[in-house]
């Protein structure tokens, strides 16, 4: 057995790697949640053609992710395979985040939806340049399942709270810039804000972490990485798994529209919430609901493995999600089940199903790289890595646009959203069809791919003593 000494990662490194997931986290939140509603309160864009632009520069950007997969499997410097791309990858983040928020006054509608759809593809290569290479080091900094599974469940649960952090941080702008709404003023705040915390997060990550799993450079051609992505199976499945639960994260793209339209103004100890604001009180609910899952899983998968794990969530998501909507829906302008403690408390539990979806996919991915080492000898994380995170952009892509969509079509007004949900039903339900139906719907879907994964128990004992071997080797 093990002695704690023996172990190559320590829950403080762990938390190292974590705290860097959760700048990178921090940033694609700030834009998932506040992209499309500045560019229509600020810019005065129309949002029907923010969610095109939007689904069109992620596809159009989602290019990119199989040449800095390439990349990255043809490169290796003296600190690592996959940390030099993530040190790199800082600057250009944070520069074109704070770039998204910047107020320009534009001569004319067709110049500003140039703009916005060049500087989208660009944040999105952006997006994939730190994305990739930071996901990809999980299967690099151990060899060890136990101590992989430890950092995923960390890096997962600091994934969700950077995915969530900007609805905490806009609001408490708002308080010290005296504004009952959100201008391009502290927007911009904002997004110099988590610049700061982003960098200084990542910095963590570059000077805490190490690889020791060494991978040496791989010389792989685009017609030899397709054939890879066609015949490894367990890629295809976390590729899927990505796909049919595109609508997994649409709550978090209309979680603006959806708490503008279930609460008027809100006041508590002098401070008043309303309109953008208020998505905070619905984040309470979803983020305490996400952060227990998150601590729940890893304990479940370790006892009932990957598959179960998911599917016993899967079934959870998509009955509570379902449950929510209807009491909502039966509910009444005036009626219990739509107050604010019922939103908090939907939040909640519909929060908790969330806890499988950032830690199955890397876990899975994790054992998929060595899997194919194991039977191949040879090793490209940042090939299959890049098909992560195409799958992640793809899906994130569709799922952003849908949520849009759905908020345009049912004629949504962002000025006195809430009296024009009572004047008009079909907004609200539509919109929470997109924050609780759909994702709940969207995660029973993927659990089909995961029933096809094929890596059992046996295999990922033999894994490990493989990686194990190697690292020693090494």
């Amino acid at each position: 057995m093990a002695k704690k000494t023996d172990k190559t990662l320590t829950f403080g490194k762990a938390i190292v790697y974590g705290l860097g997931i959760f700048g990178i986290q921090f940033f694609i939140g700030y834009i998932n949640s506040y992209q499309s509603q500045f560019y229509t309160s600020v810019l005065g864009a129309d949002l029907m053609i923010c969610a095109i632009i939007i689904l069109v520069a992620k596809l159009i950007s989602s290019f990119a992710d199989p040449i800095i997969g390439n990349i990255i499997d043809r490169s290796h410097f003296k600190s690592g395979k996959m940390k030099p791309f993530v040190a790199m990858s800082a600057l250009p983040l944070a520069i074109f985040t704070t770039l998204i928020f910047v107020k320009i006054n534009f001569t004319s509608n067709a110049l500003m939806y140039v703009y916005i759809t060049i500087t989208t593809i660009i944040w999105n290569v952006a997006m994939s340049f730190a994305d990739i290479p930071s996901q990809g080091m999980l299967a690099l900094i151990t060899p060890s399942a136990e101590e992989r599974n430890t950092a995923a469940g960390i890096s997962n649960f600091m994934k969700t709270i950077g995915l969530a952090a900007p609805g905490l941080v806009i609001p408490i702008i708002c308080v010290f810039t005296k504004s009952d709404v959100i201008t391009e003023k502290e927007y911009l705040i904002t997004a110099v804000f988590i610049d700061i915390v982003g960098l200084l997060c990542y910095l963590a990550l570059i000077k805490g972490s190490k690889e020791v799993v060494k991978s040496a450079p791989s010389k792989m051609s685009f017609k030899a990485m397709f054939v890879e992505m066609k015949s490894n199976r367990n890629l295809v499945m976390v590729f899927l798994l990505l796909m049919l639960g595109f609508g997994r994260n649409m709550g978090m793209s209309v979680g603006v529209q959806a708490a503008s339209v279930l609460f008027d103004k809100i006041e508590f100890a002098g401070i008043t919430l309303s309109g953008e604001n208020l998505p905070i009180i619905l984040g309470i609910g979803s983020t305490i609901g996400s952060v227990v899952s998150i601590v729940t899983v890893p304990i479940i998968n370790a006892k009932l493995g990957v598959k179960k794990t998911y599917f016993i969530f899967g079934i959870y998501g998509f009955a509570v999600s379902t449950i929510s909507y209807v009491l909502y829906v039966i509910g009444g302008p005036s009626g219990v089940f739509r107050s604010l403690i019922a939103a908090v408390l939907y939040q909640f539990f519909i929060g908790f199903m969330f806890g499988t979806h950032g830690f199955t996919p890397m876990v899975m991915l994790a054992e998929t790289v060595d899997y194919q080492e194991m039977r191949t000898g040879k090793r490209t994380e940042g090939t299959q890595y890049a098909v992560f995170s195409l799958g992640v952009k793809v899906s994130n892509a569709f799922s952003v646009a849908v949520a849009i969509f759905l908020v345009g079509l049912c004629g949504y007004q962002a000025h006195d959203a809430y009296a024009y949900g009572l004047a008009h039903p079909v907004v609200p339900n539509t919109i929470l069809a997109a924050q609780w139906l759909i994702p709940g719907i969207c995660t029973l879907l993927s659990c089909i791919p995961v029933y096809f994964y094929t890596i059992n128990k046996k295999e990922q004992k033999e894994i490990e003593a493989f990686m194990k071997q190697k690292v020693q080797n090494d």
